[in-house]
């Protein structure tokens, strides 16, 4: 099986082309060989590969900037992978493609379900709703796994920003007042792994036409941004990790304190009782997975 993955150099296209490896044919694009913003490269790379499976991590993620960028948005999160596909349907292969927790409002006081309405506040979701939109109507054979808060050994994210600030600084004010799942990229790329060998490798169009639609996965449990950062640093100086940043000197601040250009949801907690029973995939607990995260990047620093 041909397995063709966008984005490579992104967190989760990096844990993907591994994970991925040894079950098919793997096909790792990054933004020079395969840029979402050309329609017409992504047909003619697609044409020219013929992938029994597309596999699309690569997005526009800067959800700040996006406000300011809609139309590099909308292209990137919504028309790229409408052209994808059309190109996996005309192709007669199937798609997995990845969404956002911001699709919601964030307002719902439980954790979201699949058949929630979804109902974006920012470019960012509104155009990473439509991407959903489009892979669903142009593509039989299609999987959109919606995850939140991703993290990885590979790339820009939370844990690393938290790392890097507390080895400069005194005081840290962190929002305390949205909560979600801190969700590891290498357990997204091993989920999507399980989700495909389970619906068979043999025939991944069918196995993927069956279980078609949406999907939620992250991590087990949920926690704040406050709350993910009071972990990070505890691990790492459990770790060994010398860190200027006192233990008391992180400040809980409301949303309101630390006003961004997009609206963040409040509540980004996702249910996956539907990917767990489909595919017999149970995430691991986001504590369990941080440190694991942790342990591999403060090793990787020694050895550097």
């Amino acid at each position: 099986m041909k397995i063709l993955v966008t984005g490579v150099n992104g967190q989760l296209g990096y844990e993907l082309a591994r994970q991925l490896a040894d079950i098919g044919t793997v096909v790792s694009l990054d933004r020079s060989a395969l840029d979402l913003n050309d329609l017409s490269q992504i047909s003619t790379v697609i044409r020219d590969l013929k992938p029994q499976l597309i596999i699309n991590p690569a997005a526009y993620t800067a959800v700040d900037k996006a406000e300011s960028e809609p139309q590099v948005a909308q292209q990137i999160n919504a028309r790229a992978p409408a052209v994808m596909a059309e190109e996996a349907q005309r192709l007669g292969a199937a798609m997995i493609h990845y969404s956002t927790d911001y699709v919601f409002d964030g307002e719902k006081t439980e954790a979201y379900l699949e058949s929630d309405i979804a109902n974006p506040q920012s470019v960012y979701g509104r155009t990473k709703f439509e991407g959903e939109q489009a892979v669903a109507q142009l593509c039989d054979a299609h999987l959109i796994i919606r995850t939140s808060w991703v993290y990885g050994v590979h790339g820009n994210n939370f844990l690393k920003t938290i790392l890097r600030l507390a080895a400069e600084r005194d005081v840290l004010k962190i929002v305390a007042d949205q909560s979600g799942a801190p969700t590891f990229a290498r357990s997204i790329a091993l989920a999507t792994r399980q989700a495909i060998t389970r619906s068979g490798t043999q025939d991944i169009h069918q196995g993927l036409a069956d279980a078609a639609g949406i999907y939620h996965f992250c991590a087990a449990g949920n926690t704040s941004w406050y709350g993910y950062a009071q972990h990070i640093l505890a691990r790492a100086r459990e770790l060994g990790l010398e860190l200027k940043l006192n233990a008391d000197a992180m400040e809980p601040i409301p949303t309101e304190a630390y006003p961004l250009p997009a609206p963040r949801p409040k509540n980004s907690c996702l249910a996956t009782a539907k990917f767990a029973q489909r595919f017999s995939y149970v995430a691991s607990p986001w504590q369990v997975d941080v440190d694991s995260c942790l342990a591999e990047l403060i090793l990787k620093n020694d050895k550097a």
